[in-house]
């Protein structure tokens, strides 16, 4: 018998099928990850290029190439079934912790105190950035198994899945990622039907944990003045203090309307330290003044608004528990990041995803917005 041939009818009813995934891309979302990786590229350039007229940094090249990937990354994300990657969430998993193992040993590099990367040329790989996806990826296919009901023993199996990762993340160490995988978790487990009484003990060994990593060998004494500059800064170090004090003056120095792109003085002649990647709201502030930084904070607005509703209209659970995973990483690092440049939180070293310099975390970033489309594309299917 031979095989029916596709007829121009059968084509056009094909393109008018209302479950296609195209048909439900969301634009908002991509316009609003689109537009904030753009304005990291400029704010990364001008955090960078010196004072010179003609300058032209490297960082300008990196960081575009890095949303280059980023997007073809997040085309892949989108386009295959999130339910094929459901199946493949522990694979995922493994391959991120046996990262994490490896990066602590002699074949990972270290940088400013921290032992966290993999030098592959001129370009660094943070597994921990990864992490963030898989430990969402192992969590929400937990709790869509569990289907709500959560008993002491899944719950300590579901602690054990994220401890794995955060306890190698804390050898590096990098306190920064281990809050955000703790933020992933904590609200993991909160829309996943974990009873209130066991979050409630959850909470309170998570403050004694924090206070116990600050006052342990295992942070350096310049890493805790950091973290606890914010609190009191007239007792702390000028050194632990001279990062935001710096953040602070270009944050204020901006004012209304900014000094415009290339003309901020504390972005133009180098003042704020680490600006291209843990202070990069900085120069946005500066020379774009209030204006400018509110526009930032609205599209992370946006981008959150439309994690939360795809949570909502999603198709299953799993689909569900990857857009809450994603919202709390972006929702924390917005917040830690932004509230860091202007000295209301403690220096953590977390990127503002999308703006910040960096391969990883703009890859990571991307993958996750690629997910969340994915979810909302196949609603119907």
């Amino acid at each position: 018998m031979l095989p029916r041939t596709i007829s121009r009818h059968d084509s056009n009813r094909s393109r008018r099928d209302p479950t296609a995934p195209l048909r439900h891309l969301d634009p908002t979302l991509l316009v609003c990850t689109l537009a904030l990786a753009a304005i990291g590229v400029v704010a990364v350039y001008s955090a960078t290029r010196g004072p010179g007229p003609n300058y032209v940094d490297s960082y300008l090249f990196r960081q575009f190439a890095f949303v280059v990937v980023g997007a073809g990354v997040m085309a892949v994300f989108a386009v295959v079934d999130y339910h094929k990657l459901h199946d493949w969430a522990w694979v995922f998993y493994g391959a991120t912790t046996l990262l994490l193992f490896l990066v602590i040993t002699p074949l990972g590099s270290q940088s400013k105190g921290a032992q966290a990367w993999f030098a592959l040329g001129p370009f660094q790989l943070q597994p921990a950035e990864f992490a963030k996806l898989s430990l969402i990826g192992a969590l929400a296919f937990l709790l869509s198994e569990f289907k709500g009901d959560i008993d002491l023993r899944r719950l300590v199996a579901l602690l054990a899945i994220a401890a794995v990762p955060m306890a190698l993340i804390m050898l590096q160490p990098d306190l920064g990622l281990v809050l955000i995988l703790l933020t992933i978790t904590l609200a993991l487990l909160v829309v996943g039907g974990v009873p209130g009484k066991y979050l409630a003990v959850l909470a309170v060994v998570g403050v004694i944990g924090v206070v116990g990593v600050l006052n342990s060998p295992v942070l350096a004494k310049y890493q805790r003045d950091r973290l606890t500059a914010f609190i009191d800064p007239q007792n702390t170090s000028k050194e632990a203090t001279y990062n935001v004090e710096q953040s602070q003056l270009a944050v204020a120095s901006g004012k209304v309307t900014g000094h415009g792109l290339f003309q901020g003085p504390q972005t133009r002649l180098n003042y704020v330290p680490e600006q291209q990647t843990d202070f990069i709201f900085t120069a946005v502030a500066e020379q774009f003044g209030f204006l400018g930084g509110a526009t930032v904070l609205l599209l992370y607005a946006l981008v959150c608004y439309r994690l939360w509703r795809i949570a909502q209209i999603a198709r299953d659970p799993f689909g569900s528990y990857v857009c809450i995973g994603v919202l709390a990483m972006f929702a924390f690092s917005v917040f830690e990041n932004v509230g860091m440049a202007m000295g209301i939180m403690p220096v953590t070293g977390i990127p503002l995803l999308l703006l910040s310099s960096g391969g990883s975390s703009t890859i990571t970033a991307f993958a996750a917005i690629g997910l969340v489309l994915n979810v909302h594309m196949r609603r119907f299917r």
